[in-house]
């Protein structure tokens, strides 16, 4: 029993997503400088996103075959070469908007797959250090968001200091961190090794895998459910932060250090809801906790952006919105897990992941022709009113009654062995 493997991941996720707070401010923030465009910045966030739902749609069972620990490696590598290349392009001068949007699309490829190996190690990772995976689901969501949280802030102080260009080539060297870490200290874990298949490699042997994922998600109608709320959900908040945010700071509230210091909030207070989550959280019903924070974290950012030209009104909006926002994520991680079998859960995640960012490109398109055509208030209204329709769902529909953990009767055997009495999968790794 050793916490370092589950101590690397955490410190590699700190890296990899503080630099790409960096990477969320000041590519929007560069492409504003360089055009002056708020469409060109949608479409930069299009041509980012939209690999995105491809690599989580197909790469579910690559990620079994090549290795959890392989992937997560060559995902960062990648990363960081096509991240670090926009700087390097645009000090030479030879810099073109389409290489921009071809660079940070194959960034939005490879970056998902890494991502979900670590998160579907979790279990895993949880019973080498010996803890539960409720526990292990709250401080990995926590370590996200203060990574969040530290990479915003910095990002804010170094676009006002040393420009954006700069910004990029510090979320390249993160990535290479990252790869050292998960390459080092997961050896020796038999689940982040390649996962070898019963039959011969085929490509009707990879479909089938895929299609398990497929009707594992539709046979399962919280599943289904909780896929629909989040890719919308995710639409909406690409659209905010990729174009909506970085506008209003840009118009109303003085420029990039205003705007990294939201962000920050935002995930400070984010970390702390993991954080009283994993403290406290199991006492509390999970669908009536989830819903309450997800009505909370989604539209009054929007309308108080909407409706204020200072920084603190919305600064105290981000907060309570990050509060809410840092329970999501420890509620659904542990159901999911309690529920979905480990030779499932590659596949299942890739397959709900792409279902949850396939609204994503076109949100950040959509935020960005919405302020062209009609000012940044107006959209910021739009967003808000279809996230708080969205984000009533778990409790309209029945369905989200099977958030709840299983009841186990006294006569069913507890513990490791004990069979999980419904499956879920992976919603969103945002």
């Amino acid at each position: 029993m050793s916490r370092r493997p589950f101590t690397a991941v955490l410190l590699a996720n700190t890296i990899s997503i503080a630099g790409s707070s960096l990477t969320l401010i000041g590519v929007p923030w560069f492409v504003l400088q360089t055009t002056g465009s708020a469409g060109q910045a949608g479409i930069v966030a299009f041509c980012a996103t939209l690999p995105v739902a491809v690599a989580a749609l197909v790469g579910g069972p690559v990620i079994d075959r090549l290795g959890r620990r392989r992937v997560s490696a060559v995902s960062d590598l990648i990363c960081g070469l096509s991240v670090g290349a926009i700087p390097l392009l645009h000090y030479t001068g030879l810099l073109e908007f389409w290489m921009l949007c071809a660079l940070m699309a194959v960034g939005g490829l490879v970056h998902t797959p890494g991502l979900a190996a670590r998160y579907v190690l979790l279990p895993h990772l949880a019973e080498h250090a010996g803890t539960t995976v409720a526990r292990a689901a709250s401080l990995y969501d926590a370590v996200s968001r203060g990574a969040r949280m530290l990479g915003a802030a910095l990002a804010g102080v170094l676009i006002a200091t040393v420009g954006a260009e700069s910004v990029l080539l510090l979320d390249a060297a993160t990535f290479g961190g990252s790869a050292l870490l998960v390459t080092a200290f997961l050896r020796g874990i038999p689940a982040a090794e390649p996962q070898r298949a019963a039959g011969k490699v085929s490509l009707a042997g990879y479909r089938a895998e895929l299609a398990e994922g497929w009707r594992f998600l539709t046979r399962a109608r919280l599943l289904l459910g909780i896929t629909v709320m989040v890719m919308m959900t995710n639409g909406l908040d690409q659209g905010w932060s990729s174009v909506l945010l970085p506008v209003h700071g840009r118009e109303a509230l003085g420029g990039a250090t205003a705007l990294g210091l939201l962000i920050a909030v935002f995930g400070g207070f984010a970390l702390l809801g993991a954080l009283l989550y994993g403290a406290w959280g199991e006492r509390f019903p999970r669908r009536a906790l989830f819903a309450a924070a997800f009505l909370l974290c989604g539209a009054p950012r929007y309308v108080v952006a909407a409706w204020t030209g200072t920084p603190l009104p919305l600064a105290v909006t981000m907060a309570l919105s990050g509060l809410g926002a840092g329970v999501l994520n420890p509620i659904l991680t542990t159901a999911i897990m309690e529920k979905v079998p480990d030779e499932l859960r590659s596949r299942v995640a890739g397959v709900t992941q792409a279902g949850c960012e396939l609204t994503m490109p076109l949100g950040g398109l959509a935020a960005g022709l919405l302020v062209d055509g009609f000012g940044v208030t107006r959209a910021l209204l739009v967003f808000g009113g279809v996230y708080f329709l969205v984000t009533l769902s778990p409790l309209v529909f029945p369905s989200w009654r099977g958030l709840e953990p299983a009841r186990i009767s006294k006569t069913e055997p507890v513990g490791p062995s004990a069979e999980p009495a419904a499956r879920s999968p992976h919603p969103s790794a945002r």
